[in-house]
């Protein structure tokens, strides 16, 4: 199978009489510490006045690729997470490095790095969309097309939560009042109701953080859901990335996430890689004056919610965020909340609009955490294992395709030359999946594939049978 790496910049800065041998030195050792390969390095990147300088020019020549120059005030009116007096001084730019490797519209991946006379910063050639979701791939899409794109579980919600929403809506004259909800998944988590808030939808509550909480280094481990840090930027955040690495099958390691990031944000089993991390270490990044923010979406789609950290409250700073629109099919009606400190949750509280959540979806909480819609959760979850080990043994007899990690939620990613002409012969078949390009730390090789039934997996790996052989052509 052919391969494709993202694409990225690598911005230079050096004093004047720098050696190719420090530059170079520097930017492998930079990229090798991301696990990142000097193969996909398209450009080196510095202000005009450093092109000629005979360090960098050199080491672009011996890496293979273009020195890109840029006038100093273009490069000052880029943002940059760590600025410089004395570079400004010396160059015009509070970072040279930093700002020429962005100046592109591309993200940071490795914030500045110095040895003694030169400097280095890494970042993509281009942006990720961070607002693209799996709903794009099927809106507007028309009757027929098969949604292996949006991880809601299929044929939701049942019968019985429907008559239950559909029960309360003579009582929409009237102001919600979720205090019932509330101490439904207070006691579904055993936890008092000031460690609960009720949201719209697990998205509602990124917002809220970034908003409220007055992080200083917020760090976000990708591949992951996006929202979090959009959320985050959106409300002026610098956000710096740890970004997890197929080879490791997207493992974490949290000696990776740096000791003085004070808001952190990992998703367990995250999205996209389907890869559950153990608690114990997600626990180990807790820590006095940090937020760890544990995005638990999916987490009721794990067999026995093994790994859970919802209901603990021995760790510092932890807040768990749950969604009740995946495993219930209430993706159009919003419901989530967020498992916190009492002082965390008040100040989340405080940043919400009134009535956040609406009377159905405060109907459809207490009904989804009541003892029998948990049992029926986890047989659900249970299915979801047979039927994603079902895909997985299909997907293992494509020489072409590769699942790295070991998935553990209601979806699996897979890498497969030419995902895009992939994804679009797929399309043409009749399945929608989704793209994994705008997820960081993936590209367009990367697909994501809900699971479904057994009937629904075999028309699929017979429809990537069939856009396969058509790409190979």
């Amino acid at each position: 199978m052919g391969e494709y790496t993202t694409r990225l910049v690598v911005g230079v800065g050096g004093r004047a009489g720098v050696s190719v041998e420090e530059v170079c030195a520097l930017v492998e050792e930079t990229l090798r510490g991301a696990g990142l390969t000097a193969e996909a390095v398209t450009a080196l990147a510095t202000v005009d006045s450093k092109v000629g300088e005979a360090g960098i020019a050199g080491a672009a020549e011996r890496f293979g690729v273009p020195v890109l120059g840029y006038p100093a005030d273009r490069l000052a009116d880029v943002p940059v997470p760590h600025p410089s007096e004395a570079a400004r001084a010396a160059t015009g730019t509070p970072s040279v490095a930093e700002a020429a490797a962005l100046v592109a519209g591309g993200e940071l991946l490795v914030p500045k790095r110095r040895s003694l006379s030169a400097t280095c910063a890494v970042a993509t050639a281009q942006a990720h969309d961070l607002r693209h979701h799996g709903d794009a791939e099927v809106v507007d899409a028309g009757a027929g097309l098969e949604d292996l794109a949006v991880n809601v579980r299929a044929h939701t919600p049942p019968e019985w939560l429907r008559q239950r929403i559909a029960a309360c809506l003579g009582d929409l004259s009237a102001y919600p009042d979720g205090r019932a909800a509330r101490a439904a998944v207070a006691a579904r988590h055993g936890l008092p109701v000031e460690r609960v808030l009720l949201t719209s939808g697990a998205a509602e509550a990124f917002v809220l953080i970034a908003r409220a909480l007055g992080a200083e280094r917020p760090v976000v481990v990708h591949p992951q859901f996006t929202e979090p840090e959009a959320a985050l930027r959106d409300a002026g955040h610098r956000v710096e990335r740890v970004v997890l690495r197929a080879e490791d099958g997207f493992r974490l390691d949290p000696a990776a996430v740096p000791q003085d990031a004070d808001l952190v944000v990992v998703g367990n089993p995250t999205n996209p890689t389907s890869v559950l991390h153990p608690a114990a270490v997600l626990a180990r990044l807790a820590r006095p004056g940090r937020i760890l923010v544990v995005d638990e979406a999916f987490m009721d789609a794990v067999p026995g919610e093994r790994e859970a950290l919802a209901g603990r409250t021995d760790l510092p700073g932890l807040v768990v965020l749950r969604s009740l629109t995946k495993t219930w099919g209430l993706a159009g009606l919003r419901i989530g909340y967020v498992l916190a400190e009492p002082g965390v949750i008040a100040k989340l509280a405080a940043a919400q609009p009134l009535w956040p959540v609406s009377t159905p979806a405060l109907v459809a909480a207490e009904a989804c955490v009541a003892p029998a819609a948990l049992a029926e959760a986890e047989e659900a979850a249970r299915r979801i294992a047979v039927d994603r080990a079902h895909l997985l043994a299909g997907l293992a007899e494509f020489d072409e395709v590769e699942v790295a990690g070991v998935a553990e939620g209601p979806f699996v990613l897979i890498r497969v030359a030419e995902g895009a002409e992939v994804r679009s012969r797929l399309r043409a078949l009749g399945f929608a999946v989704r793209r994994g390009d705008t997820f960081p730390g993936l590209d367009r090789t990367w697909l994501r594939l809900a699971v479904r039934d057994r009937a629904t997996t075999g028309r699929l790996l017979q429809a990537l049978d069939r856009a396969l052989a058509l790409t190979s052509r």
